[in-house]
């Protein structure tokens, strides 16, 4: 990420905000989100610990049922690595920070997408992964759910295996 004059300046990249259809599928996807139930809640809180909890249900519905989804897929294909679970359930919690909803959030992406620079809560938005992996590190997260939040929309961190990096972004999108 470049500077320019205090300012973040966020290039367009298919890596850093994903693909046009993604956005697209996200946004619908936001838009017809049903909350969790009283068993997701349960199932959510076996995984977290009190404090991160808060955290998590602090977040929008809909982005709690992206985490959930999210984890559930990892589950799936791992369901002894906890740490991988835990780490797709919370890596979107610094977006709450921003205090953009979803038409908001699809437009700085759109207009970060096409060139433009990003400031106020469209910055807060697009760098909420650092600003998760800060509030993840004082929760006292492991350093993988700590390192995915903090890079999960850009480049594999050395602290991550390639196998559980694919599985993560899989998550992601799951």
């Amino acid at each position: 990420m470049r500077r320019l004059q205090g300012q973040a300046l966020l290039s367009p990249s298919p890596v850093s905000l994903g693909t046009w259809r993604h956005l697209a599928t996200r946004l619908l996807s936001v838009v017809f989100s049903a909350g969790l139930t009283l068993e997701e809640v349960a199932e959510t809180r076996s995984w977290l610990s009190p404090f991160e909890g808060e955290s998590f249900f602090a977040q929008p519905a809909y982005d709690q049922r992206h985490g959930l989804e999210a984890a559930r897929h990892v589950a799936r294909q791992q369901p002894l690595r906890r740490d991988l679970v835990r780490a797709a359930l919370l890596h979107d919690i610094g977006k709450r920070q921003s205090g953009l909803g979803p038409i908001g959030r699809s437009v700085a992406s759109a207009h970060t997408k096409l060139g433009g620079v990003a400031r106020g809560k469209w910055l807060s938005y697009l760098e909420h992964g650092h600003a998760g992996a800060l509030e993840l590190d004082v929760l006292g997260a492991e350093p993988i759910v700590v390192d995915f939040a903090r890079h999960h929309h850009g480049e594999r961190p050395a602290s991550i295996s390639e196998e559980d990096w694919t599985l993560l972004q899989a998550s992601d999108r799951a």
